[in-house]
């Protein structure tokens, strides 16, 4: 397949790009400063552009297979998850391109609790997250009103962090995953893993799904 992915030299957008690349697929890894380029994997075509900007998005996602948009906005400016939706969206409607975005675990429920959400429930967002966290929810809100393009939406575990890559998880829809100690994680790695499946093998197709240990 042919992928480009936004967000390429973050944390979770560099192990997309290399848990892609494992997988002999072509990719378009693309950050908004080319002084971000030595960060990228050398095996990527390295671009510049912004997912949130419509034009940069159709440029980047013409004649693509999958566009992935793994980005973060800067502390204090969370509320551009949305209106970078938005572009996402606008920019690949009509194209056939499949869209997949890794966004927040905020919207999740939290086990035996479906009416409370996990943004809601410090026990999984601490009040420190819970800005982003909101502006997550405001991002998924925006997709979920979206009838043309052919989007996914992975909400990660309440912790997600560097590690290793197990390529062994659970999945899951709407309720946040736990394990039996009340833990909610997973790799970045294993994120990557997840996501890249999903690509090759679309199961939640205009929908959002989750995944943790």
């Amino acid at each position: 397949m042919r992928i480009t992915v936004f967000g390429a030299a973050g944390s979770v957008g560099s192990r997309v790009v290399s848990e892609a690349l494992s997988r002999g697929h072509e990719v378009t890894a693309v950050v908004r400063d080319a002084a971000r380029f030595p960060e990228l994997h050398p095996e990527a075509e390295a671009r510049v552009g912004d997912a949130a900007r419509i034009e940069d998005v159709a440029a980047l996602g013409a004649g693509r297979d999958v566009v992935i948009s793994a980005t973060r906005p800067a502390p204090g400016n969370e509320q551009a998850l949305a209106d970078t939706a938005e572009a996402l969206l606008s920019g690949l409607a009509g194209t056939g391109v499949r869209l997949l975005t890794v966004g927040g675990a905020g919207s999740l429920t939290v086990p035996g609790d479906g009416d409370t959400l996990a943004v809601d429930d410090p026990r999984f967002v601490p009040t420190a997250w819970r800005g982003i966290a909101m502006a997550c929810n405001a991002q998924l809100d925006v997709f979920r009103t979206d009838t043309e393009v052919d989007w996914t939406y992975l909400s990660p575990p309440a912790n997600l962090a560097p590690g290793i890559r197990t390529g062994t998880f659970r999945l899951g829809t709407d309720e946040l995953l736990v394990d039996d100690d009340g833990v909610s994680a997973i790799s970045v790695e294993d994120l990557a893993v997840a996501l890249i499946d999903e690509a090759e093998q679309p199961r939640h197709r205009r929908t959002r799904f989750t995944v943790a240990y």
